[in-house]
């Protein structure tokens, strides 16, 4: 896969990546900050799964988080079933929406599918606000239970962080295996892979179907911990900012989601102002595409290949200006 890190590299960042959540855990206002940004991570995540893996350029994983949060919430509501149930009810439903939807559109070019993709998204909005004896229309729906002796937000972040390590490690399996590969083959050159008697419709429907689970499990976690969700808590302002979170950290690598999703979050909340976040997005992406083409972890290998050349057999900086020697 295109800048692919190795996993030693994925574990490494990842570890720095919990090491930083404990240390911040010991603020209150940080151990909530964590949980939401965890959230985002795992929708993020999605998205990196769906776009950099499948090469599907989906702008339905807030739908399909919200898909997930929805069922956890009617579920524990109005059907008392216990949080580990629901958590199944809220992967699955988004996985069967996105495999049958991932039969019609792969077919699709890549901005016809971002748009068929984003009219699912609406079209779930509008569902959602009009079902009202089920999801409560515009209202919502209020008083979501906990999940068992979940019942702080320390252990909420822990929750959403082992989720987050469990997702990682399913989604390097997958690059690494004979699938990975076959959808990797797909992204690049479709026909080739025909050619070599890959089923294409059946495995970017197994990937689209594997990262609406994971954005579904990411709403029934939002849903239990805020204990309230609405038409406006997981929308398309979610998908779009998951997508640029992805393609900031890196699409084409496994960790890029994370790192753009944190770089992002961290970024927007010194802003002085909120009405300057989508201006901030833009802009961010914008830099990131020109400078960074392959994302923000994509330059990683770059610069310590630089930092491996410069660096003379003892640790010392060879001089970048060094005129070289004559020849004859």
């Amino acid at each position: 896969m295109r800048g692919l890190m190795s996993r030693p590299n994925t574990m490494i960042m990842l570890g720095l990546a919990i090491a930083s959540v404990a240390l911040a855990a010991r603020d209150p206002v940080w151990i909530d900050t964590w949980v939401i940004v965890g959230v985002y991570v795992l929708i993020a995540l999605s998205t990196g799964i769906s776009y950099g893996q499948a090469g599907i350029l989906s702008m339905s994983q807030g739908a399909f988080a919200a898909i997930g949060g929805y069922a956890a919430a009617v579920s524990t509501l109005r059907f008392r079933l216990p949080p580990g149930i629901d958590l199944l009810i809220a992967a699955a439903l988004p996985a069967l929406l996105a495999y049958g939807l991932a039969r019609l559109v792969t077919r699709l070019t890549p901005l016809a599918t971002a748009l068929a993709t984003l009219a699912l998204g609406s079209v779930i909005e509008i569902a959602l606000r009009n079902m009202d004896n089920i999801t409560g229309g515009y209202i919502g729906l209020a008083g979501i239970p906990g999940i068992g002796i979940i019942d702080t937000p320390l252990k909420y972040c822990v929750l959403v962080w082992a989720l987050i390590c469990l997702c990682v490690l399913m989604y390097e399996n997958l690059v690494n295996s004979p699938f990975g590969r076959a959808l990797n083959v797909i992204r690049h050159d479709r026909t080739r892979a025909q050619a070599d008697g890959v089923n294409v419709p059946q495995l970017l429907s197994g990937a689209f179907a594997f990262s609406a689970a994971i954005a579904g499990s990411a709403g029934w976690l939002y849903a239990h911990y805020i204990s309230y969700i609405s038409p406006n808590s997981l929308d398309t302002h979610t998908s779009i900012s998951a997508l640029l979170m992805t393609v900031i950290g890196g699409s084409g690598i496994i960790l890029g989601p994370l790192a753009g999703t944190v770089f992002l979050d961290v970024l927007v909340r010194h802003l002085p102002a909120q009405e300057l976040q989508g201006m901030f997005y833009g802009g961010a992406l914008i830099l990131i595409l020109i400078l960074a083409p392959t994302g923000l972890l994509g330059l990683m290998p770059a610069l310590l290949a630089r930092l491996r050349v410069h660096r003379g057999p003892r640790g010392t900086i060879k001089a970048a200006t060094a005129k070289p020697e004559a020849t004859l």
